[in-house]
């Protein structure tokens, strides 16, 4: 059964695409911890990380830190962090999130809020970014 993100990989879910290429899909959080929190999934549906194969696993790290710096470029931050959890879709995927403070990490406190226009046009921004 296809998980949310695979579903939003192929257009069945609406999302706030970043970035892809053929092998990866990087998009908004749309409950995220902070503005520019983004998602880097393999368009590979495999459930846990690190039951990637290792090509895939080193080219998600690679393509995950390009996203990582494009954030960057828009998101006045002290640095981009990553997580790893991983509970709550069955699909491997990476939280990037623009860290000013610890808390920012913590996906217990109350989360940022954007409205659509702001979603899409961050979304444009992370992904001009990327091509700069």
């Amino acid at each position: 059964m296809d998980s949310i993100f695979t579903k939003i990989i192929k257009g069945e879910i609406p999302s706030y695409k970043i970035s892809e290429n053929e092998n990866f899909f990087a998009f908004l959080d749309i409950n995220p911890n902070a503005k520019g929190h983004t998602l880097v999934i393999p368009k590979k549906q495999v459930d846990k990380l690190f039951d990637l194969d290792e090509q895939t696993y080193t080219e998600l790290f690679a393509y995950t830190k390009k996203v990582a710096a494009a954030i960057e470029k828009v998101i006045p931050c002290n640095r981009v962090g990553l997580t790893v959890i991983g509970l709550e879709v069955p699909h491997a995927h990476v939280h990037l999130i623009p860290l000013n403070t610890m808390s920012d990490a913590s996906f217990s406190k109350p989360k940022a809020q954007l409205s659509q226009i702001e979603f899409i046009e961050l979304a444009a921004k992370i992904s001009k970014a990327m091509d700069s």
